[in-house]
């Protein structure tokens, strides 16, 4: 299949490119930057230099590589959050919005019949279980700059739930690790364990929902040549409460022992958002992911994985 892929260049992207390649596919990687197009095509794909924002030129690429499937990976996250910042999200949540909607015009002008859009798996409402499927409801009125990011998120997965004449799949990532990520070598989180600034918050109940950014490339290429229309949470086998995780991130990262903070002191110094994360977030169950797309993750837990990447 001729697979058009929006934000090859980003975390995903890198790993994904290469493995549609392999997987038999004609690829075209979609960037902003002629460094990252040189990559791209050292990986065996065709490179198309636009701006997403550039609706014309979107179409015009999209039409040119004769998309029948159109990936959508795009984000524009910090290299550190600050839920403190109001603007944290601003970015991102424009291309979920106006990116997302150029990006569906560019794939019914190709005459693609397959749209797979990235999305993430810690959005879900937090009351209920402390593990969740598909079907609960996500975050409705979250706080602060989290709240926007929800919103256009729920604005981008109605979009291509919702696009006519196209399968729509929304794969719900949970936090990455792996190279090109916070949690890699030189990524920010590990910066901070290693710091001893990553504490656990009151008792860590918060669950963190973790993928190995290759086995998220993995789903992606299960999702570009099957499954049906609709959402999956693409996470490992292990929903994991910030007690645990960040023990072993630490023991992985060569650090000391993390601290512990009360609730009220993370709210102070790393805003409201960050202390719910910490005790209130929900985990993600993928067992849909790996029933519908046939798809089993690799690092099928942090508890290794986190070691694995970090050795």
């Amino acid at each position: 299949m001729r697979v058009f892929v929006a934000g090859a260049s980003g975390a995903i992207g890198r790993p994904l490119i290469p493995k549609l390649v392999a997987a038999g596919h004609e690829v075209t990687g979609m960037t902003r930057s002629d460094a990252s197009a040189e990559a791209i095509r050292h990986a065996g794909a065709h490179a198309a230099v636009v701006d997403v924002f550039d609706a014309d030129a979107v179409r015009a690429a999209a039409e040119e590589a004769g998309a029948e499937v159109v990936v959508h990976e795009l984000t524009a996250l910090p290299d550190r959050f600050d839920f403190r910042k109001k603007d944290l999200y601003a970015p991102t949540n424009r291309l979920r919005t106006e990116g997302t909607r150029n990006l569906l015009d560019a794939a019914r002008a190709a005459g693609a019949r397959r749209f797979v859009s990235q999305s993430i798996a810690f959005a879900y409402r937090n009351d209920g279980g402390r593990v969740k499927i598909e079907e609960d409801p996500l975050l409705e009125d979250a706080p602060g700059p989290f709240g926007s990011g929800v919103r256009a998120l729920r604005a981008m997965e109605a979009m291509v739930l919702g696009a006519e004449g196209m399968d729509g799949l929304v794969l719900r990532y949970g936090f990455f690790y792996g190279p090109g990520t916070h949690y890699a070598e030189d990524g920010a989180m590990v910066a901070d364990v290693r710091r001893r600034r990553l504490p656990i918050v009151g008792k860590g109940t918060g669950v963190f929902s973790f993928i190995h950014v290759e086995d998220a490339a993995d789903a992606t290429v299960a999702a570009v040549e099957r499954g049906a229309p609709g959402a999956y949470n693409v996470t490992d086998d292990e929903p994991a409460a910030m007690s645990a995780w960040v023990r072993v991130l630490a023991e992985a990262a060569g650090a000391r022992r993390p601290l512990r903070v009360p609730v009220w002191l993370a709210k102070l110094v790393g805003g409201r958002q960050a202390a719910d994360f910490a005790s209130e977030l929900r985990g993600a169950s993928n067992e849909k992911a790996k029933r519908e797309l046939g798809w089993q993750p690799a690092h099928p837990s942090w508890r290794t994985g986190f070691a694995e990447s970090l050795s």
